[in-house]
């Protein structure tokens, strides 16, 4: 609120309260209600906008510091929706499940590009899993949108197979492990993997359907009008870099953040990955979350993974905490009911990782802190970590 200045707040009457306490807390002034006007039997056209206009101001996560608003105009939204339509085929009895939080871009796109398609929307207050598994099995549901965390979840709810009239679930907000994608596919949903961000109206990339299963732990090749490229030789890890009619001008009120972030009309996204010589992208891990232990560099996206595989292990996440002799040293985070111990656990990933991927040490967690749209923010696992760990012996 203090960096967008808006003139007016929209919101229903259960969060009346919230939106005062949150004007009060960004130092502006209070909200005056202001009941709308009922709405029209029939609607008339307004003035279109120009496809430059800003049409949304939406604000990054934060998971690795302040956030930022991003400008998406009219027509970062139409380019996005037009690719994504080209992508995933579009049907005119299409109904999508919205149940990702509309104040992120995964969650916002989704109404908007229906507006666009002229489709219907299923909106989802709050994602609950055993709500969503019934809307599949027993709704005209076609689309549905979602992150690891939110599938992973919708997987433990119950054991039965997804019948429904489900032509894709859209994977997105971070890497997703092998073995998730296989769970689903083997319960019948039809996984499609896809890599998105804020500054680019959420698909960057994206699996054709037919593509899925063939293709599985890629995230797709770009959509139409964008380019991709990784800043690397084929095949090798990198920066990702993309650019195109559904990327955003800049940040709201930061020309030195819009700066910074574009290079030669390049975006840089901060996430690493690597493309094949098909230019079907795989993302490994955040620029920032790649863990350098004796000079080598450890993905923890991919130490996530082998965790994920073992029995009882709900969620994982991989930091690094300073070591004197390794520089950092790798430790995770997981959740399960169970205990889990770093000796037990070890066998199955020495079978999946290099040795210098293996965890100096596994921390039990009730729950890993999340943003609303269900990433995890490692800046305060590596805190809870650094404060239990304190006394850890620093050699591996």
């Amino acid at each position: 609120l203090r960096n967008a200045e808006p003139a007016v707040v929209l919101c229903d009457k259960s969060r009346e309260a919230l939106a005062v306490e949150a004007a009060a807390l960004a130092g502006v002034p209070p909200p005056h209600r202001m009941p709308l006007p009922p709405v029209p039997e029939k609607a008339s056209f307004v003035d279109a906008h120009d496809e430059d206009s800003c049409h949304s101001i939406v604000y990054t996560s934060g998971t690795a510091g302040n956030a930022k608003g991003v400008m998406l105009t009219y027509g970062n939204f139409w380019a996005s929706a037009s690719a994504s339509a080209l992508n995933l085929g579009l049907d005119p009895s299409d109904r999508w499940l919205a149940c990702l939080p509309l104040n992120h871009v995964g969650g916002l796109s989704i109404p908007v590009r229906s507006a666009i398609y002229g489709t219907a929307v299923e909106l989802h207050t709050r994602f609950d899993p055993e709500a969503v598994n019934r809307a599949v099995r027993f709704t005209d549901i076609t689309l549905l949108s979602v992150v690891p965390t939110m599938l992973r979840r919708m997987l433990n709810a119950d054991d039965r197979p997804f019948d429904g009239s489900l032509r894709a679930v859209l994977v997105g907000g971070g890497p997703v492990p092998s073995t998730l994608l296989e769970r689903a596919a083997a319960r019948g949903l039809p996984v499609v993997q896809t890599y998105g961000l804020t500054e680019a109206c959420s698909q960057v990339t994206t699996l054709a359907p037919s593509e899925a299963m063939s293709h599985l732990g890629s995230s797709g090749r770009a959509l139409l009008s964008g380019d991709v490229r990784v800043d690397a030789p084929t095949g090798e890890a990198g920066e990702i870099l993309i650019r195109g009619p559904a990327v955003t001008p800049g940040y709201y009120r930061d020309p030195d953040a819009t700066a910074r972030a574009f290079a030669d009309g390049w975006l840089q996204t901060g996430d690493i990955g690597l493309l094949d010589p098909d230019g079907f992208l795989t993302v490994l891990d955040r620029r920032d979350d790649v863990i350098v232990s004796g000079g080598e560099n450890v993905y923890p996206a991919e130490v996530e993974a082998a965790l994920l595989a073992y029995p009882g292990i709900e969620a994982a996440a991989v930091v690094g905490v300073p070591d004197e002799e390794w520089g950092q040293r790798v430790v995770a985070a997981v959740v399960s009911q169970l205990p889990v111990e770093l000796g037990r656990v070890e066998p199955l990933l020495r079978s999946r990782l290099a040795g210098y991927k293996i965890p100096a040490a596994i921390e039990r967690f009730d729950a890993l802190p999340a943003t609303a749209s269900g990433k995890v923010q490692r800046r305060l696992v590596r805190q809870q970590m650094a404060e239990r760990l304190a006394t850890l012996p620093t050699s591996h």
